[in-house]
């Protein structure tokens, strides 16, 4: 006798493989997919790691811990109070110092990006006549390399940051610290995209002499500037704020404005600064980056979490640092291929693996955690507006809160993501998103594309096996 399950209609829930899923809808089942993997990965010693963190004592203080932790970040209030040069303001910079982004890397092992980009600061510093001087100059000895994030600052793409380049001077209010970064080149063909011919190093002087000083005037005649408020209003003007910045471009623009006009520089350079902003929204790029780096790093001392405050990319290795652990202590993994939308004429194989420590602004919650405030996104780095607010639900999963005072309208008003957890992105699979722009793999050329990326697991192994020695 036949069973009657076999003649009556199914409704299915799979777990696993996508694929029996596939079949399933294929033959008209109706089915719903669960996304599950083994809690890290099955491998014995990360899911031992797991089990020690989830000891009741353990996990109660690693959750006050936390607590604080995105308490710090979310009563954070990151105000821009000047402009200044590497040299002046920086911990630990000096007239031969470099700054890069992501984890530390020698220059031997840099990516092609990066060397541009050095080589190219290196003219631009006048301690080489041409590249190839540059070169040699990098590998001599002579030079100090050493991560951004260690020196209070975050650099896009390549991050490279010498003594005589201005700087965003942002204080976060609360807790007294500060951040830094540097200043949009805006175009496509600059130095933190690893391009470094003359014209960048012309624009790099220009932006020495006229745009930084005229920046700097500018802030000190308006006062500080409330960044939180005004990264909140972007997003709500359709901004995620890593690569759509169209509004917060306005707004901070809108903000400086009296203060450019009231400088005493002549109407000429007024009119170059102010066609400079306009040539490209991503002028208020950087400092949303600096505005979330302000925030993290408020919580860089706060012992016994499990919270990330930073992901950083060098183009070879993607570093994780956690709260409460040393500056200098970071947790590991390839740097990974970055997939969207190429220019016209290039190939996803052109393309150099994921560089820049703009994932600051994912750190935080927004970029790509807020990628359902910016559906036209999605024309940049590919995808869906479904997707979009999809990413932006599924970093729910991944994180300890969310933030009130900067929100989502289209989700309710409901407030970033917040609080990146370790234990959670090991535990559910589920890794941070980050939206990014791509480089050439070549130093020289520049930006040839954008798209969607994610952090090796494998930092957040190291990471999780790490802590719970030290924690449990």
């Amino acid at each position: 006798m036949t069973n009657p399950l076999f003649n009556s209609k199914l409704s299915v829930i799979n777990v696993g493989l996508q694929m029996f899923a596939d079949d399933l809808a294929a033959q008209g089942t109706d089915v719903a997919h669960l996304q599950w993997t083994p809690p890290g990965g099955g491998k014995p010693e990360v899911i031992a790691a797991l089990e020690k963190l989830a000891q009741p004592q353990t996990a109660a203080k690693i959750e006050a811990a936390n607590a604080e932790v995105v308490k710090r970040i979310t009563e954070a209030k990151p105000m821009l109070v000047g402009y200044a040069k590497a040299l002046d303001v920086v911990p630990g910079m000096t007239p031969t110092t470099i700054l890069h982004a992501g984890p530390p890397v020698a220059w031997e092992d840099m990516s092609g990006p990066m060397k541009g980009a050095v080589t190219g600061a290196i003219v631009f510093e006048g301690l080489a006549k041409d590249l190839a001087e540059a070169a040699e100059v990098a590998a001599s000895g002579k030079i100090t390399f050493s991560p951004c994030h260690e020196h209070s600052c975050v650099g896009s793409m390549a991050g490279v940051t010498s003594a005589s380049m201005y700087m965003h001077v942002v204080k976060n209010e609360t807790h007294g610290n500060y951040a830094y970064t540097n200043l949009s080149e805006q175009l496509a063909k600059i130095l933190r995209m690893g391009a470094n011919d003359q014209s960048v190093i012309d624009r790099l002087v220009w932006m020495r002499d006229v745009f930084g000083p005229m920046l700097a005037e500018a802030v000190e005649i308006t006062g500080p500037i409330d960044l939180r408020l005004l990264l909140s209003q972007a997003i709500h003007m359709g901004d995620e704020a890593h690569n759509r910045n169209g509004a917060g471009t306005l707004l901070l623009f809108q903000a400086l404005a009296s203060g450019l006009l009231q400088s005493s520089f002549s109407t000429e350079a007024k009119k170059e600064v102010f066609d400079f902003i306009a040539s490209s929204d991503y002028f208020s790029g950087p400092t949303w980056m600096a505005t979330a780096k302000a925030s993290l790093d408020a919580a860089l001392d706060v012992k016994g979490s499990t919270v990330l405050i930073t992901m950083a990319r060098n183009g070879v290795e993607h570093g994780l640092r956690v709260a409460g652990q040393p500056a200098d202590r970071w947790f590991t993994g390839p740097a990974q291929q970055v997939i969207g939308p190429m220019f016209a004429g290039y190939k996803p194989e052109d393309s150099g693996l994921d560089i820049g420590d703009s994932a600051i602004t994912e750190t935080y919650g927004f970029g790509g955690f807020a990628m359902a405030a910016a559906p036209a996104i999605v024309s940049l780095v590919g995808g869906t507006v479904e997707d979009a607010t999809a990413y932006s639900l599924e970093m729910l999963e991944i994180t300890t809160t969310t933030n009130p005072n900067v929100t989502i309208p289209a989700l309710g008003f409901l407030g970033l993501p917040t609080g990146i957890d370790v234990r959670k992105v090991v535990e559910t699979g589920i890794l941070p998103l980050i939206n990014t722009a791509i480089a050439h793999k070549e130093p020289g050329i520049g930006m040839i594309g954008a798209g969607i990326t994610h952090p090796p697991m494998e930092a957040f192994e190291k990471a999780i096996v790490a802590l719970a020695e030290e924690l449990g």
